[in-house]
């Protein structure tokens, strides 16, 4: 079986309640759906940070500027589009002082417009119970990778 390693970047926001943005895509081979923090492909001669950056601005309409410069590596094995990928991936974390803050889809490529189904602000401890499954599956590890301090902590139960 041969995998494709594709050099990219996610981005975890937070927004002011402490919930994860995920997007819901739908797989053009498949049908299936998962959840997953913005993010994508680091384009030749970009850095990883402005990729982050480029990517979160362009699937949300998000702040780019709310995306910290730091960032752990994350070992992802994925399939999508008929196609396994796997390698490392840089992981970014991005805080915004609004609850919820609204998302538009006009930096979306085509093929990006139609596989985007729909976006949910989710509470760490929902995630598993989100109805597809969520990438990668190890989240709240990568969220307390890049936020060791983060509120969660002060709250024994709450993950």
């Amino acid at each position: 079986m041969e995998s494709t390693h594709r050099p990219a970047c996610r981005v975890i926001c937070l927004d002011a309640a402490r919930r994860l943005l995920l997007l819901r895509w739908r797989d053009p081979f498949d049908g299936g759906y998962l959840w997953e923090p913005p993010g994508g492909g680091i384009e030749p001669g970009e850095t990883p940070l402005a990729a982050a950056r480029r990517e979160l601005a362009e699937e949300t309409g998000l702040d780019p500027a709310a995306v910290l410069d730091r960032s752990v590596p994350v070992e992802r094995d994925v399939w999508w589009n008929g196609r396994r990928y796997t390698g490392t991936e840089r992981f970014y974390v991005a805080e915004f002082a609004a609850e919820r803050p609204p998302l538009v889809r006009t930096g979306l490529l085509p093929d990006e417009q139609a596989g985007l189904d729909t976006y949910r602000w989710t509470a760490r401890s929902a995630l598993d119970s989100l109805p597809d499954r969520v990438e990668p599956p190890g989240l709240p590890a990568i969220l307390d990778a890049l936020m060791p301090d983060g509120p969660w902590r002060d709250r024994p139960g709450k993950r």
